[in-house]
């Protein structure tokens, strides 16, 4: 069946208008890529709590801490690797060390950003969020979660970095789908092994686990692990009892990404063999984005390989 595409970074763009409209205290600010991040669709509809910065990341997210400190609610928007990379320690000491409700908003992640290359590819930023005391972290699987992810944001006493993309990504949740930061939903039973996905790559994961049941005779189970900061224990080592071995998948360096915050509690808890789908310690290239996640085998294909060999090892 053929799904409806849509980027996540419009799902944040239509969230972020349904809180301007019920919360005055919304305030949005942009560093030179209002367009590209939508907040352009914010701007439009309420230009008094719009503040452009230019390039300027780490001004901006200072003043989105100084925001929080007066009563209002940030959402700082640029590309993920300029949030990520050049603000981090105006967020790790203005924002996360006073533990404020500012939201981070870094669009354009992954490698599917496609023909910009490795420096707009934000390949890092998952490790360098999570690394910060008090940062929360969400990849939205698709625009409907990212809206609700925005919304959600919004009401955390927390510092929250929100990743998106640039290119449409397949809807495969529907509006009345429960969702709440930092609970991992089941996208599919299965006891066969367990494949944990986050962004784009949650739709790759339903996909070969499809493929998988028809072809191979394995029943994976798939969960959406939406927000790798704070990871979903419960879910993550009832998964491990039951099927016995993890396959982690992500459009991000394996080091410090989803698949290490999996293996963390794994390992920890209930120890079963874990296989890591992602980047690994690459920089990014140019190219169109279907491409690219043939090269660095994110593909649904790659991921159906990688479960078969995993359940060897069960």
């Amino acid at each position: 069946m053929k799904r409806e595409m849509i980027p996540t970074r419009d799902g944040f763009g239509e969230g972020l208008l349904e809180l301007g409209r019920s919360n005055n205290d919304i305030v949005v600010l942009s560093a030179d890529l209002t367009g590209s991040t939508r907040a352009g669709w914010f701007k439009k509809e309420f230009p008094d709590r719009f503040f452009s910065f230019g390039v300027a990341e780490q001004n901006m997210a200072s003043t989105a801490a100084g925001l929080s400190l007066g009563g209002k609610i940030p959402f700082a928007c640029t590309f993920g690797v300029f949030a990520a990379g050049r603000a981090w320690n105006q967020l790790s000491i203005s924002v996360c060390y006073m533990d404020l409700n500012v939201n981070i908003v870094g669009t354009h992640g992954g490698i599917t950003v496609g023909p910009d290359g490795a420096t707009h590819q934000a390949l890092e930023e998952i490790t360098l969020m999570r690394a910060l005391p008090n940062m929360q972290v969400v990849v939205p699987a698709d625009a409907i979660e990212a809206r609700k992810a925005t919304i959600q944001a919004a009401s955390i006493p927390h510092p929250v970095y929100l990743r998106f993309t640039r290119n449409p990504v397949p809807i495969i949740t529907e509006e009345k789908d429960y969702f709440k930061i930092g609970k991992a939903n089941v996208l599919k039973k299965g006891n066969d092994l367990t494949i944990i996905a986050c962004g784009v790559m949650t739709h790759e994961a339903l996909y070969a686990a499809a493929k998988l049941k028809e072809r191979d005779n394995i029943d994976a189970r798939v969960i959406n692990v939406h927000t790798p900061k704070p990871i979903d224990k419960e879910q993550l080592i009832k998964a491990a009892k039951e099927t016995k071995a993890i396959l982690t998948c992500e459009e991000h360096t394996i080091y410090g990404g989803l698949g290490s915050a999996v293996a963390e509690i794994i390992s920890e808890f209930h120890p079963v063999p874990i296989k890591m789908i992602g980047i690994k310690g690459e920089f990014g290239q140019s190219g169109e984005p279907e491409e690219l996640m043939k090269f660095y085998h994110l593909t649904s294909n790659d991921i159906r390989i990688a479960a078969k060999k995993l359940i060897k090892q069960k």
